[in-house]
């Protein structure tokens, strides 16, 4: 069996984030509900391959999470406005917006105005701001670019793990959005309820706690671990528990 792929989890409904899971071309989704039990060894790693529909298509190759064959390119990924509409959805209302991450990360970014909530959430954002509609991706860009020479268009997920355990800082977050005045803010909760911060490792054994946007936290022999969702995309499982002697955390001593 083989991590293909994971699904966020979405805004407004009951749906929960999944593991998408591939064996012998059969796909499969594992809840990643609060309350799930994972009990999987990581056996290997190679490229993840490719989905048809609800077929999977696997590759050998090496590289990973996808080799260059596998790899997809999003063309607006690096775009700053300087473009000619390549995609059909360029040219769909766009909205501009920040994104906070506790305790003190921020970023500016850009999505169809739509998609605004499910965005953020994807990104793990702890707190979020619609600043402004645009007619077109390209304008969206264009601003997107101007504001990030400020504050930045990225951040890593390495970065959003280490402040899981803290809050938002809101003395720090109020000075910005007074800055931009916003149409609109938004809060963002995922039931993490964490004293500590917890131990980042690769391994899919344990009980679900949450997942924020790509990160996986899983309670085991009494320590939680932080597991970045991407990681474990092409990843070989076999059922049992890890075997690993892993990082156990201060809370597994109380």
């Amino acid at each position: 069996m083989q991590v293909v792929g994971y699904e966020t989890a979405p805004v407004g409904d009951a749906e929960e984030a999944v593991l998408v899971l591939a064996s012998e071309g059969e796909v499969t989704r594992r809840s990643l509900a609060p309350g799930q039990s994972l009990a999987y060894r990581i056996v290997g790693r190679h490229c993840a391959g490719s989905l048809d529909g609800d077929r999977h298509v696997s590759c050998q190759n090496g590289d990973v999470p996808y080799c260059d064959e596998h790899t997809s390119r999003w063309a607006c990924a690096r775009c700053t406005g300087n473009c000619s509409l390549p995609l059909d959805s360029c040219r769909d209302p766009h909205a501009v917006y920040l994104a906070a991450f506790a305790p003190e990360t921020f970023k500016v970014g850009v999505t169809r105005e739509w998609r605004l909530q499910t965005r953020l959430r994807e990104q793990g954002a702890d707190r979020g701001a619609h600043l402004r509609t645009v007619e077109n991706g390209r304008i969206a860009r264009q601003i997107e670019a101007d504001i990030a020479t400020d504050i930045g268009d990225a951040v890593r997920t390495p970065t959003k793990i280490r402040g899981l355990h803290r809050t938002v800082d809101e003395t720090a977050w109020q000075k910005l959005l007074d800055s931009h005045s916003p149409l609109s803010t938004f809060r963002f909760e995922y039931g993490l309820s964490l004293a500590d911060r917890p131990v980042a490792e690769t391994i899919a054994t344990g009980t679900v706690r949450a997942t924020k946007g790509r990160i996986l936290l899983l309670d085991h022999a009494g320590s939680t671990y932080t597991v970045d969702m991407r990681a474990l995309v092409g990843c070989e499982l076999e059922p049992g528990e890890t075997d690993r002697a892993l990082q156990t955390s201060f809370a597994a001593f109380d």
